[in-house]
């Protein structure tokens, strides 16, 4: 039987190693502080603006979160972004992505100073990230190295493949993988025998953003299958595909009208890999963590 991942208990392992971290810097100077901006009303934006938030404070950090229409202004919101660059008790600034297709937003990514870029997007942290230098790192695959790495999933020497280039997640999770001594390859829309090539994979990471789209035939038996994917489903046509060996999804369908699938086809990732991240409560936690570690880590390196 399949081993799932629980991406709850090493999110909440992480945030009690935080606790004495973060009250050491309360005690001798301040908390660490996160200032989130959110730009609108997309009610996924809004739901994970206010997870992070509401983790900050759970943790004894400080925490501010700006509301912003979405007829901001690119230059309206680099003046906000310049404002809590300043600010003494500020140490992270998070830009909730994505943003209205009016604003600039890579003149935001790099407003943002690095030092506080608890995204870990800006190209100086990239730069870093390939030289394998410190700085923040992006929290999604930061996040599924820590669950790899406290599961006891061997890295070194393993082949990894991860399916999808992002700049957010496929590309520094390469990386990060490349740096722990995995053989690494990146998939995309343009790789040919998507399948054959994923089957090569010991550790296989999705993160393409189309539901269930990997299925039994791109998974090696005894696989690390790590699906980034967070999809929610409201055709049933569509939920009784995703359902087939995964009844509990299509009871969830039944009973909320909709349901939240990965990138991996929960029945086939089950039945074929040797141990998978679950959707939701996999990496998604992981997510919050890693952003709430690189808040304490910058703090520190600005309170030292």
């Amino acid at each position: 039987m399949a081993r799932i991942l629980d991406g709850k208990a090493v999110q909440q392992q992480i945030l009690d190693e935080l606790k004495p971290r973060i009250a050491r810097l309360a005690a001798v100077r301040r908390p660490p502080g996160l200032a989130a901006i959110l730009v609108g009303d997309n009610p996924a934006s809004q739901l994970y603006v206010a997870s992070k938030v509401k983790t900050c404070r759970e943790l004894g950090m400080h925490s501010e979160e700006l509301r912003l229409p979405d007829s901001v202004t690119t230059d309206e919101l680099l003046a906000h972004i310049e404002h809590f660059n300043q600010r003494g008790d500020i140490d992270g600034i998070l830009v909730q992505m994505p943003l209205p297709k009016h604003v600039d937003s890579r003149a935001v990514l790099l407003a943002v100073r690095p030092d506080k870029d608890v995204d870990g997007f800006h190209p100086f942290n990239v730069g870093q990230l390939v030289a394998n230098a410190p700085a923040p790192r992006a929290c999604t695959p930061a996040g599924v190295m820590e669950l790899l790495k406290r599961s006891e999933i061997p890295i070194a020497g393993a082949e990894a493949v991860i399916v999808g280039r992002s700049d957010i997640v496929g590309k520094p999770m390469a990386l990060m993988l490349l740096h722990a001594h995995a053989t690494v390859t990146v998939c995309h829309s343009k790789t040919r025998d998507l399948p054959a090539v994923c089957r090569r994979a010991d550790i296989l990471v999705a993160a393409m953003g189309r539901p269930a789209f990997i299925t039994a035939e791109f998974i090696r038996p005894g696989a690390v299958v790590v699906d980034v994917g967070i999809n929610r489903i409201s055709d049933r046509a569509e939920a009784e595909r995703i359902a087939r060996g995964a009844p509990a999804k299509l009871a969830a369908f039944e009973k909320n009208g909709s349901v939240l699938v990965g990138d991996v086809h929960p029945g086939d990732m089950a039945a074929v890999a040797g141990a998978y991240t679950p959707v939701p409560g996999g990496v998604g936690p992981l997510t919050i963590a890693m952003l709430m570690a690189n808040t304490v880590e910058c703090a520190e390196r600005r309170l030292a």
